[in-house]
């Protein structure tokens, strides 16, 4: 812990380290810092008082144009010592864009995704473009998932990307190639390519194919497209099917596992423009389960004045004895003088088969939960604002419990 809070102090002075050996005309600084105090009830009836530290910020033209750092991490503490919270750092890296007009790097850690996979790398980063539509990206670095202390060992992650716009600029593509290495064992290796169309900006269709190599077979597949018409009415169409791929070296890999589909159909109507409504329907099919019909239907008011708000309700049909029924709701007022507050909240019904086994007592069918909240945001001055936010959460079978958080923004 200590090591890990250590790196991210030294990782979040760095760049200001560097503004001090840098000529200072040329590097702009902007950021966001927070600070987060939190309450809530533990499964053991304790209070924790988690207070969190965020820095988030961009340091930009470092050194000369086009050299770019940008960071953001937290730093975390429960002042009740009842809950374990880390200290983190989501990313920090050095990066140079357009190098001879054509080249990006990026060095640190870093955020990627790609269809083939995604992680949390410590490492390089290669974009490069060409021949003017086209694209390719090389990676590699430590796979932060599965190392400690910082040290990469033999635990890796390393991939490539190639995409571009195709055909008169209309079809875009992305094909990928991911590995991850664990303990020095090739864990994972991934083929992905997205796919999308684009036609007027009145339909899209799109795309997204995963294979795993080491299983020789496909994990994950979407397709599916969109039709906008007359800026009013929207639909869409969609098909999902997943398959869990764990680590080659994880104990799980041995099992058999059980794919997910699921077939899906939205439309959205825009009755005014600051007021839209919208139905989805969703068939999910199971393997060693009934499937299962989820209906959602709702309206929403869009955010163009002081008012922004919605209502919506969910109906879930299940032969297996798994129904549910479910609503959302929440209004929320802005103030000209820089101030909103809001109200919401989801109940949820769950039916379930449990009274099988005990037939004298049918409401052991049903377990309701609930969650009621309040939040506001007050304008303090044009770089600080302070958020608050209180929830009341209530269950059939777990009791209820109190959640409470303030956040004070600062942006530089």
């Amino acid at each position: 812990m200590k090591v890990r809070q250590g790196f991210v102090r030294g990782m979040m002075w760095l760049p200001l380290i560097l503004m001090l050996v840098m000529p200072v005309q040329a590097a702009t600084l902007s950021g966001r810092a927070s600070t987060v105090v939190e309450w809530f009830d533990t499964a053991e009836e304790e209070t924790a008082l988690p207070v969190y530290q965020y820095l988030q910020f961009s340091l930009m033209d470092m050194g000369g144009k086009g050299y770019n750092f940008k960071a953001y991490g937290r730093l975390a503490e429960d002042l009740q010592d009842e809950v374990d919270i880390d200290s983190r750092l989501y990313y920090a890296y050095l990066e140079k864009k357009d190098i001879l007009g054509r080249l990006d790097f990026r060095l640190g850690r870093q955020f990627i995704s790609t269809t083939a996979g995604a992680s949390l790398m410590d490492g390089l980063r290669f974009d490069y473009r060409f021949l003017d539509n086209y694209r390719i990206k090389l990676y590699g670095g430590g796979d932060v998932t599965y190392y400690e202390n910082y040290t990469f060992d033999s635990n890796g992650v390393f991939g490539a990307e190639l995409g571009g716009l195709t055909l008169s600029d209309v079809v875009g593509f992305n094909l990928s190639y991911l590995q991850k290495w664990h303990d020095g064992v090739l864990g994972q290796e991934l083929l992905g390519l997205d796919l999308s169309y684009d036609r007027d900006g009145k339909f899209w269709a799109y795309g997204e194919f995963q294979y795993d190599i080491l299983s020789e077979r496909t994990s994950y597949a979407l397709g599916g497209a969109k039709y906008l018409y007359d800026n009013s009415l929207s639909l869409r169409l969609e098909y999902l099917y997943s398959l869990p791929v764990f680590m080659s070296t994880s104990v799980y890999s041995v099992f058999a596992v059980d794919e997910y589909e699921e077939v899906l159909a939205e439309a959205v109507l825009k009755i005014f423009p600051d007021l839209q409504t919208y139905f989805r329907y969703v068939r999910e099919m199971y393997v060693d389960f009934d499937d299962a019909d989820v209906f959602e239907a709702g309206i929403e008011k869009l955010r163009t004045g002081k008012l922004y708000g919605y209502l919506s309700g969910t109906y879930r049909l299940d032969d297996d004895g798994q129904d549910l029924r479910g609503v959302k709701a929440y209004l929320n007022y802005r103030c000209g003088s820089g101030f909103s507050a809001g109200l919401g909240a989801n109940v949820d019904v769950l039916e379930r088969s449990i009274a099988y086994f005990d037939s004298d007592n049918s409401e052991q069918d049903e377990t309701t939960s609930s969650r009621l909240w309040a939040d506001a945001k007050l304008e303090l001055t044009e770089n600080i604002d302070l958020e608050a936010k209180y929830e009341y959460i209530e269950s059939d079978l777990y009791d209820y419990y109190h959640r409470g958080r303030v956040r004070l923004n600062v942006f530089f």
